[in-house]
Formats: structure tokens, C-alpha cells, sequence
């Protein structure tokens, strides 16, 4: 079994290919991070109305955001009565197509790279990774280079 990814895409944003780009992303970065095979990750690829919303409603940040991460279980053992194997869920990565369009464009390059960096971005925060500190922005953004590096998305 593999690391279960699961996208949604309710404007029709995102082409097959950029969709695999991303499973292909997620998966890397599973393996980089020795994530249980069995775990699974939920991505969906919204506007900025949706994200905005989003944003508003559970960081209290009345604008849109490229990307947020909501973590399901952030450490805590779960036991689920009559199952035999449940996979570890990880959480919800949301995307906004929009603003990953207007930050390629603004950074300087393709947006398939934007793309990849705002999933595998979103992914390490699932996992407790965060930027909160220099040495933690180090650490974080090293990882997501090297993954992004690994599918040939170099800056």
C-alpha cells in the first residue's frame, strides 16, 4: 500500500498532469519523510473567495492565502473500535490556483514549480514542520528544495 492522496479540484482548475505533479510530489515527500505507507492526505485546489474564508474562519485572517494545512492528528494515538487497520490521517492541504498563479508569475517562474512548492509546503506543515523560527525556516525550506529539486522544479 501507498501514501493515499486524495485531490479535489471543484473549479476544474488544474490539468491531469499538474494534478500527477502533485500525487507525484506528495508521494516523494511521504517517502522523505518516512511517513507510514498507509497514511493518507486530502489536497483540494480552491479560489480565493473559498481560501479567504478559510482563513478568515480558522486563523482569524481576514484576507486569501496561498496555502493552509489542517493537521487531523497532531500526535494523538487513536483507537477506532471493530477496525482492524485504520490508515493515519494526516489532514487537508487547500490551495488557492489563483494566488499560485499570481506567485509564479511574481517570483519568476513556471507555475507547475509554484504549484509543487505550495503542496509539499502544506504536506511538511501536516507533519509539525512549521517557520516560526530562522533555524525552523532553514530546516523546512531545505526539505521542501530538495523534493522539489528531486521532480526537477528548481527555482
Amino acid at each position: 500500500m501507498t501514501l493515499q492522496i486524495d485531490l479535489l479540484d471543484e473549479n476544474g482548475y488544474l490539468t491531469d498532469e499538474q494534478k500527477d505533479l502533485v500525487q507525484q510530489l506528495l508521494k516523494t515527500a511521504g517517502k522523505v519523510e518516512e511517513v507510514a505507507e498507509d497514511s493518507e492526505v486530502s489536497v483540494s485546489f480552491v479560489d480565493d473567495e473559498t481560501i479567504h474564508s478559510l482563513n478568515n474562519e480558522y486563523r482569524e485572517k481576514d484576507k486569501p492565502t496561498d496555502v493552509l494545512s489542517f493537521a487531523l492528528n497532531e500526535g494523538e494515538e487513536e483507537t477506532v473500535i471493530g477496525a482492524d487497520h485504520v490508515p493515519e490521517l494526516l489532514g487537508d492541504i487547500v490551495i488557492s490556483v489563483p494566488r499560485a498563479h499570481e506567485q509564479a508569475k511574481e517570483y519568476g517562474h513556471t507555475f507547475s514549480r509554484e504549484l509543487g512548492f505550495l503542496a509539499v509546503h502544506g504536506f511538511l506543515h501536516l507533519l509539525g514542520y512549521d517557520h516560526d523560527t530562522d533555524e525552523n525556516k532553514r530546516e523546512m525550506f531545505a526539505k521542501q528544495e530538495t523534493i522539489l529539486n528531486e521532480h526537477g522544479l528548481q527555482k
